[in-house]
């Protein structure tokens, strides 16, 4: 959990300037010439990162299944770790012209990389250390690491800036979120190497029961199970990147940028209080998917987010920042039970030796298709529509699709995962 709150600090520290400072410093004419323009470019570097986080996935995954998840987890720490302090030494584009947003996107492929590989190495080593009957309420931690992360970034920011002011904030402090990653990685880094290597990996080992070659067994008969684990994560992943990197930016913004023109600090303390919300209904639904079972606990998650995206953003068009934070937080209780029972789920999907593989790239590629373009696709639907219901009736559709997918699922829980005679070489 704490390895993870680390990582995912860091990627959403990323978010949370995509959204406030990187328009204006690193793409500084077209900021200039057409602000609306430069900001969907700005939310796009997010999504830029998520298409290599597939790449990341099948480096991580067969490493993973291969070297074991501890190599890998302490691996991609220190790459998000790293790339992140980076992009806070980072010239900008009145420093050295075109060569700034370059190096931008290329520290942020860095960071999808990493996380492409992360999130299936935590999930395993939380699960496969569990009781056969807590692995929802077990696998939860890592989860939680994520609304940890993006409670920590925005708080951080919120700090930096009621400190020292938004204007200092965007000409200097917005550097020093990105910096403190570099402690955060040392903490990450020591908790780390401390785990003890998954149960399951070490018996594989001990039976020679590795894959060989576990991408090429993964496709050739688990594909099913890839796509319906990346279509069981587009809409929690969409919802959630909306909520990190695109609701307190249209909260805070000037009406004239089709923003509310609420105050930026309160904004970032009603959406830090509000992801507490996301945290706890996150290990609830780890919890109950014990009790009820993992499909049946996401078809609820799901239908919570469903019936409730639009009211949320009629909520917040009333400029009130009570019923900002209102809005916020019941969207986010059906964020958690739709991801508190992720990591159970896809690792009952999925055999020992493919295990890492077949988590990690489903759980990237629902990133993609989910969260990786879901804030320019905001921006894009309030310029064109000039309405923030339309973006609530995205997340309707995508929690339909999502819905679906998982009732497609035959019910995993208690499975057997340890290897077995499915673990060919």
């Amino acid at each position: 959990m704490v390895g993870t709150t680390i990582e995912w600090y860091d990627f959403f520290i990323y978010a949370q300037a995509a959204g406030i400072v990187l328009a204006p410093l690193f793409l500084a004419p077209l900021s200039e010439a057409n602000p609306g323009v430069a900001q969907v470019l700005s939310f796009a570097t997010i999504g830029i990162s998520f298409l290599f986080r597939p790449l990341g996935a099948v480096v991580a995954g067969f490493l993973g299944d291969r070297l074991g998840r501890k190599r890998v987890l302490v691996g991609t720490l220190v790459l998000m770790g790293l790339s992140t302090c980076l992009i806070g030494v980072l010239p900008t584009y009145a420093q050295i012209g075109v060569a700034a947003p370059v190096l931008l996107i290329v520290l942020r492929v860095l960071q999808g990389f990493s996380a492409g590989g992360e999130w299936g190495g935590a999930a395993l080593m939380s699960v496969e250390h569990a009781p056969d009957t807590r692995r929802g309420l077990f696998g939860a931690y890592p989860q939680i690491g994520v609304p940890c992360g993006m409670i920590l970034a925005t708080f951080v920011v919120w700090v930096i800036t009621t400190a020292i002011g938004p204007d200092a904030f965007v000409e200097w402090g917005w550097r020093i979120p990105f910096l403190l990653s570099f402690l955060l990685i040392i903490v990450g880094h020591l908790i780390r190497k401390s785990v003890e290597e998954s149960p399951v990996f070490t018996s594989m080992r001990e039976l020679s029961a590795t894959a060989a070659t576990p991408l090429r067994r993964l496709f050739r008969g688990n594909t099913r199970e890839v796509v319906l684990s990346a279509l069981i994560f587009l809409a929690n992943n969409a919802a959630g990147y909306l909520v990190i990197a695109f609701v307190a930016t249209y909260a805070s913004r000037p009406e004239a940028e089709l923003g509310l023109g609420m105050e930026r600090g309160p904004v970032l303390l009603a959406t830090t209080l509000a992801s507490f919300g996301w945290l706890v209904s996150t290990l609830y639904g780890g919890w109950l998917s014990d009790r009820i079972g993992r499909v049946r606990t996401f078809q609820i998650g799901y239908a919570m987010l469903a019936v409730w995206s639009v009211p949320m953003w009629l909520l917040i068009d009333t400029g009130s920042i009570v019923a900002y934070f209102a809005g916020v937080f019941v969207f986010t209780l059906g964020m958690g039970l739709s991801y508190g029972p992720q990591a159970a789920l896809y690792a009952e999907m999925f055999p020992a030796a493919i295990r890492y593989s077949g988590v990690s790239i489903g759980y990237a590629l629902g990133a993609i298709i989910g969260g990786a373009f879901a804030p320019m696709i905001a921006e894009l639907l309030l310029t064109r529509f000039g309405a923030s219901w339309t973006i609530g009736a995205y997340i309707v559709l995508a929690s339909v699709v999502s819905f679906v997918a998982v009732t497609l699922v035959k019910e995993p829980r208690g499975v057997d995962l340890n290897v077995g005679d499915d673990a060919a070489v």
